[in-house]
């Protein structure tokens, strides 16, 4: 007893030029679009096979810079402001670093402050006197 011929049938051609047919589960697989229609941002279409009927798509090969060679910032999602923002803070962050000479001075002037003004001469310790009479 044989099982019930798959509604859809796949061809595909080997090195040899052969045909090899291979039988799918009906009813099981998506629908295959042999005309769907590809959309770029940049407004270039074309037409190729897939389980959509249109596609919509950010970049292609007439607008992707590797293509094209331009230098471009491609941004999706607002990564590229960011970004940005990312090394502006780290720029303003820098900014407000003290260089090494404020820092010098600023160490310097906490010094004198700490530091007396004129050195003060030692103090001499008592000398102690003997509690025996002298003679």
């Amino acid at each position: 007893m044989t099982r019930g011929v798959a509604s859809v049938v796949l061809v595909s051609r080997v090195a040899t030029d052969t045909r090899k047919v291979i039988t799918v589960k009906p009813g099981i697989h998506p629908t295959w679009y042999p005309d769907a229609r590809v959309v770029c941002a940049c407004g270039n279409a074309w037409t190729t096979g897939s389980t959509k009927k249109e596609i919509h798509t950010d970049v292609c090969n007439k607008c992707h810079p590797f293509f094209t060679g331009e230098q471009r910032i491609v941004d999706t999602a607002g990564q590229v402001e960011r970004f940005m923002k990312r090394i502006t803070a780290k720029e303003t962050l820098a900014a407000a670093v003290p260089t090494v000479e404020e820092k010098k001075a600023k160490k310097d002037k906490r010094r004198e402050r700490k530091a007396p003004s004129a050195p003060e001469a030692p103090v001499e310790a008592p000398v102690p006197q003997s509690e025996t009479p002298q003679a």
